[in-house]
């Protein structure tokens, strides 16, 4: 499931197991109540807290959520030196420096490598880094389900910005040619903002995935 939190809409996903009840819940930027309702609603308990990247909108909650449940923060350490700037990122999308508070995060417990296993229950999701959006954006990729959770690299329409710090055009293309179009046409894309969207839908009338193709 779902749900978009925080000022900014980030897509906030919950990876149940519907044997073992156990979840993975991805970029928890904000509205910890509203998560914690969704994982008491589906009786699941949180496991493992993933980060597809360091921006305010995906992380700054990732703490709570694990004081609250114990579940470890897995991220990218390349992302870091966003994290030592924190409190000035929602400046840049126009949000009063100290208006949001003071987020408190912290190093990841675990950054995994290209290509790793996380495993949750029967949840089985590759992580592939994908970065350009940031330097330690990473995508999830869960083939048993045909999903994708691809943060803010790829977007229904859509890419990720690159004008922020850490941000690179090249890289960005790079990644969504490289790691995210080869998957199979039918897989569902949750980006980290907007509606669901498919390789395939992209592939064919996004019109940055043209130049991202070539």
């Amino acid at each position: 499931m779902t749900l978009p939190v925080g000022l900014l809409g980030c897509n906030c996903t919950i990876l149940g197991d519907e044997t073992t009840r156990e979840a993975i819940v991805v970029d928890p930027g904000a509205d910890i109540p509203q998560i914690l309702s969704a994982l008491a609603k589906h009786q699941l308990t949180a496991r493992k807290i993933v980060i597809t990247h360091a921006h305010f909108d995906h992380i700054a909650s990732a703490q709570e959520l694990k004081q609250l449940t114990g579940a470890p923060i897995v991220y990218n350490k390349a992302d870091l030196p966003l994290v030592a700037i924190m409190a000035d990122q929602p400046t840049w999308v126009g949000i009063p420096k100290g208006a949001l508070g003071e987020p408190d995060v912290r190093p990841p417990d675990h950054s995994p490598a290209d290509e790793e296993h996380l495993v949750v229950g029967g949840i089985d999701a590759t992580v592939l880094h994908t970065p350009g959006h940031t330097e330690g954006s990473l995508s999830l990729w869960i083939p048993a389900e045909g999903l994708l959770l691809a943060g803010d690299t790829l977007f229904a329409g859509g890419v990720g910005r690159t004008d922020f710090p850490g941000g690179n055009t090249g890289k960005l293309l790079a990644s969504i040619k490289e790691r995210l179009l080869p998957l199979p046409g039918a897989t569902v894309v949750v980006p980290g903002h907007g509606p669901d969207t498919t390789i395939l839908e992209e592939r064919v009338s996004n019109p940055y995935v043209g130049e991202a193709a070539r």
